[in-house]
């Protein structure tokens, strides 16, 4: 397993803007199976190649060129490697950009899913709330605490409603 991440890691240096788009596209394909099998249970022969195939493109052409390119406008408006400076990072991020993200993510899967614009809307308006606070639930150093816990959230949760 060393060896694989060395390996990741030599391509990463290599091709920085490839590995993190291809990266994207095949966590997001790997999420959505996850989520229909695990989640939805709908075993293999129910599986739905055509919504994997689409939340892969949204992962290969939205989620890992936007976010590459975030994370290098990130380094460039904070600096160094301190506990503080990822602090930083980590309130920029879920305060700045996280929304706007999360936002445009569901405009784009509802697209490819053939909603209307009044459809889409409606979606948002919808799920936004819900999946901004999962996010945040998932991000957050808070969701080891008790309290948080039984808000069980999960990613199928999102990909359940797209």
């Amino acid at each position: 397993m060393a060896g694989l991440w060395r390996s990741y890691q030599i391509l990463m240096s290599r091709h920085p803007w490839k590995v993190q788009i291809l990266t994207a596209g095949s966590l997001v394909g790997v999420g959505d199976v996850i989520s229909q099998q695990l989640i939805e249970r709908r075993g293999p022969a129910n599986h739905n190649l055509q919504r994997t195939a689409k939340m892969m493109s949204i992962g290969f052409f939205f989620v890992g060129p936007v976010i590459g390119g975030w994370y290098k406008v990130l380094d460039t408006l904070v600096s160094g490697g301190t506990k503080g400076a990822a602090l930083k990072k980590m309130l920029f991020d879920q305060v700045a950009f996280a929304p706007c993200f999360l936002g445009t993510f569901l405009v784009i899967s509802g697209a490819l899913n053939g909603l209307t614009v009044d459809e889409n809307i409606a979606k948002l308006k919808r799920d936004y709330t819900d999946a901004l606070i999962s996010n945040y639930y998932v991000s957050s150093p808070l969701s080891r605490l008790p309290i948080f816990t039984s808000y069980h959230c999960t990613t199928g949760w999102l990909w359940s409603r797209l």
